[in-house]
């Protein structure tokens, strides 16, 4: 184990409370990962290229992003402490990626080739739980954003992730945050300016 000890204990924290497993099953586990200092705006997967890396973020925050015809950024997705981020779909079939994954602020992550992902998996068959039910919370989350965007007034969309992440929102910048509600910056200010 080549890395801080905060960030091993981050990761089998997690394990432990979201599957449950014993700590012998954890802690040979952090050896099929890599510790990486990310800085701020760094991008650690370009798009359009191979999708080769999970990402378990122990500090920080990380944002995944897709650019449109025009060039304009969309957020799809935020990953802040313990949570994980990568496009799935293509790190499962060894596809190219239409997604970019950047720091958002400096960060601390662990990572995980796909490669090293597996032998994981085949040596402790007890991680296929904690990343089954890693995949059905996201995939319930992104259900029930779409849900949201679809059934919400993005003035009622802002409220109730304002009201969910406090924290978050104070701590991502407002254009990639309007850009994940998918609303201008402009708006956005006004949405902020009601709330106080």
């Amino acid at each position: 184990m080549d890395f801080p000890e905060n960030a091993g204990r981050a990761l089998t924290e997690h394990i432990k409370a979201i599957a449950g497993l014993p700590t012998d099953t954890t802690g040979g586990v952090l050896d099929f990962f890599r510790y990486r200092q990310v800085a701020k705006k760094e991008v650690v997967q370009q798009a359009d290229r191979e999708c080769t890396t999970l990402y378990f973020v122990v500090r920080g925050c990380l944002r995944m992003y897709f650019a449109d015809s025009k060039g304009v950024e969309h957020t799809t997705q935020f990953a802040l402490e313990s949570w994980w981020l990568t496009d799935f779909l293509a790190f499962e079939k060894k596809q190219q990626t239409g997604f970019a994954i950047q720091a958002v602020e400096p960060a601390e992550v662990l990572s995980i080739d796909r490669q090293s992902y597996h032998a994981m998996l085949d040596a402790f068959p007890r991680m296929e739980r904690y990343f089954r039910i890693l995949y059905q919370y996201g995939y319930g989350a992104a259900m029930l954003r779409m849900k949201y965007q679809q059934d919400m007034s993005r003035e009622a969309l802002y409220r109730q992730f304002a009201g969910l992440y406090p924290d978050f929102v104070q701590r991502v910048p407002q254009y990639l945050l309007a850009s994940y509600l998918d609303i201008t910056p402009e708006y956005l200010s006004e949405l902020r300016k009601k709330r106080s």
